[in-house]
């Protein structure tokens, strides 16, 4: 049975395309990770690069963005990061692959260099950025862990897949909320609203809170966690990237589905949560993979389909994307 792990998620308002600028963000935050005690601190979804902005970049741009994993100048600043701190840091870049791809990658790294990367595997920012074709499972200190990046975990077959290749922990790296949907209550959040944040908290966090924001996120994030006995450690960046406002609330929830530390400052800032091995032994969602009848079903999940990924809150992305 591996021991207790503290993990840090994080939140923190990233600059588009400053790398230097979101990288010393990480560092703070990692040192104030390491000092409360954590093992590991988790960030959000291209928090080394930005996220929203890219939406507008050509191929060649885009490239030129990217970086080589782990051979490129980022993946070291991480591993610096990391060995200053004696901590293992989770992040979020844009990869150039060897193929001469692009790919929303997220790495993990500790003090001795590159431990994992997962590329997600819906990807849709922009149509030069290719998808990711295979789940990844990796051991951190005695536990086993995922890595699914935002829209990856909307799909539930991604996080029961990664449950049942034996992920104790799934890493769940987002830029998300506060953006139209077809769903009741969706919207943007008024970026006047953070930009008065200290007159004025209570109408930010009231949107922040409500069905643009949190008050969505619950209706699914803890059914991932408690359907699969696992660890779902959120992280999201709070404040402007690029034009649109995101309301952070990073957070860890355990196997029962419940929240157990949660960022809810209006700005940067870290919430540390001990995972405990007992709690994924004894949820129910550990219980329910052990009774599954595959053989009922197993021709359902996997008989042919035509994916299809709609997306109508990214101006510039087409649908089909």
């Amino acid at each position: 049975m591996p021991k207790h792990l503290k993990i840090a998620t994080a939140q923190f308002e990233n600059r588009s395309g400053d790398k230097h600028f979101n990288l010393s963000a990480i560092e703070a935050l990692s040192a104030r990770a390491a000092q409360s005690g954590a093992d590991v601190v988790a960030f959000h979804e291209c928090s080394v690069t930005g996220y929203g902005f890219a939406r507008r970049l050509s191929k060649t741009q885009l490239w030129d963005l990217a970086e080589a994993i782990p051979s490129g100048e980022s993946t070291a600043t991480l591993i610096g990061i990391a060995r200053r701190h004696g901590i293992t840091v989770l992040a979020g870049l844009f990869e150039r692959g060897e193929d001469g791809a692009v790919y929303k990658a997220h790495v993990c790294v500790d003090e001795n260099g590159l431990m994992a990367k997962y590329r997600k595997i819906h990807p849709f920012i922009n149509p030069h950025v290719m998808p990711g074709s295979q789940y990844l499972v990796f051991e951190l200190k005695g536990w086993k862990c995922a890595i699914l990046i935002c829209y990856d975990n909307n799909v539930i077959e991604n996080v029961r897949a990664s449950a049942l290749l034996g992920a104790e922990i799934i890493f769940m790296p987002h830029v998300t909320m506060c953006t139209p949907s077809t769903r009741p209550g969706a919207g943007f959040v008024d970026p006047a609203l953070w930009h008065h944040r200290e007159i004025d908290p209570t109408s930010l966090r009231a949107e922040f809170d409500g069905l643009k924001g949190r008050a969505w996120l619950m209706k699914w994030l803890p059914a991932r966690a408690y359907d699969n006995g696992i660890y779902a450690v959120f992280s999201n960046p709070i404040g402007m990237d690029d034009d649109q406002l995101k309301n952070g609330c990073s957070m860890v929830i355990d196997p029962f589905g419940d929240v157990v530390a949660e960022c809810r400052s209006l700005g940067n800032e870290i919430a540390v949560a001990t995972c405990a091995y007992e709690k994924v032994a004894a949820s129910g969602g550990h219980r329910y993979r052990a009774a599954r009848k595959p053989e009922l079903y197993r021709h359902i999940l996997g008989a042919e389909h035509r994916s299809e990924q709609k997306v109508v809150w990214m101006p510039g992305v087409d649908d089909d994307q």
